[in-house]
């Protein structure tokens, strides 16, 4: 299990030696075929900087040989706002006084109907808040039975789940589970999860070993980018999707940089700032630890920054997204998780997807070849 490897790693010391690279180590990270977590902390290190140019070369070179010119189109339903967790960064949280929505079968159903009208979506990605009462196991079952008629591939971004549990979504039709971590610094995990399920980081870290054996077809992982220092964070998350490649080795991977965005409740404001440069260096560097791992951005990123990845390492794009539950026909405007920032149409993103010469893929392709 993953939570017994983590203890073997110091945040500090890890912390010390990424910022401790020099120019040489980049170099030479730069010149290996296959770079490991060592020179994937040279590539995320200040020292990377001045090569983000030749990195950006390189992502390109490894995405387009894996992936092709192709950009994957998955679009997020949200099924509920319900949630027992206390976290301080989400609109979500159990403290807000917002309206708790949790959509019925007839609203969901009114929902794919409303997605399906703005695009050819075959990948959908469905999200709850954290709460087993209103949202549990059986509850995100019906949901998937009702909308796996309209598309090839679903996913799941919920609470985590027993290993059982997700063997009984893998047999219902369920094919992806997506799961942040958050925060790899366990000291401090709890001063952002206060109280919930969540506030348990062991049982949050165990729930990738649970989908592995589970033998989920692909699992995602991912880091909230303002936290912690997230050069540190994001190296527990390349040691820890080492680890599952090795683990579990016939499971896909996918990787998610979401940065901080405005929300409803609490103005919690990010301890990092990560800039635009920065975000740009994370993606090639991870294009080039690994050349082939499904590395999604979704609209918490602007469009022009967005335009700009997808020829660069980006793979998988949401569009058109709505953050509240029901928010694409049943309610309008009545919470969202997090404030959208490229706002566009999927028609308007196709097009710029198009123009620089890139195909979209509605479907999950990696699936369809099984």
């Amino acid at each position: 299990m993953f939570k017994e490897i983590i203890k073997g790693y110091n945040w500090d010391n890890i912390k010390k030696t990424i910022y401790s690279k020099t120019a040489k180590d980049v170099e030479t990270a730069l010149a290996k075929a296959y770079p490991d977590v060592n020179d994937f902390m040279a590539l995320i290190s200040p020292a990377a900087q001045p090569y983000i140019e030749q990195m950006a070369v390189l992502s390109r070179k490894y995405t387009q040989q894996r992936f092709g010119k192709t950009i994957q189109f998955y679009v997020p339903l949200y099924l509920t706002n319900s949630c027992i967790n206390h976290c301080v960064y989400c609109g979500f949280n159990h403290n807000n006084d917002i309206k708790r929505i949790i959509l019925t079968d007839d609203q969901i159903l009114r929902e794919v109907e409303a997605i399906k009208k703005i695009g050819d979506f075959q990948h959908i990605l469905l999200v709850t808040g954290e709460n087993p009462r209103d949202a549990g196991v059986d509850y995100i079952e019906n949901a998937i039975r009702l909308v796996k008629p309209y598309f090839s591939s679903i996913s799941i971004e919920v609470q985590p789940l027993k290993e059982e549990e997700y063997r009984q979504l893998t047999a219902t039709g369920l094919n992806a589970v997506y799961c942040y971590q958050e925060t790899y610094n366990k000291t401090g995990y709890k001063t952002y999860h206060p109280k919930g399920m969540k506030s348990k980081f062991d049982w949050r870290v165990d729930g990738f070993d649970r989908m592995g054996k589970a033998g989920v077809h692909k699992i995602g992982l991912g880091i909230l980018i303002g936290l912690e220092d997230w050069r540190t964070d994001v190296t527990m998350m390349a040691l820890h999707l080492r680890y599952l490649q090795k683990a579990y080795w016939q499971t896909k991977y996918s990787i998610s940089f979401p940065r901080m965005r405005p929300h409803e409740g609490e103005n919690f404001q990010p301890n990092i700032i990560m800039t635009d440069k920065e975000l740009a260096q994370l993606v090639f560097a991870f294009r080039i630890f690994d050349h082939d791992v499904e590395l999604a951005m979704s609209t918490r990123e602007g469009s022009r920054f967005r335009d700009h990845m997808t020829t660069l390492g980006i793979t998988s794009l949401s569009a058109g997204s709505k953050t509240d539950p029901g928010g694409y026909a049943v309610y309008k405007q009545e919470l969202e998780q997090f404030a959208v920032n490229d706002d566009r149409n999927p028609d308007e993103v196709l097009k710029a997807v198009k123009k620089q010469g890139y195909e979209v893929v509605w479907k999950d392709w990696d699936l369809s070849l099984q």
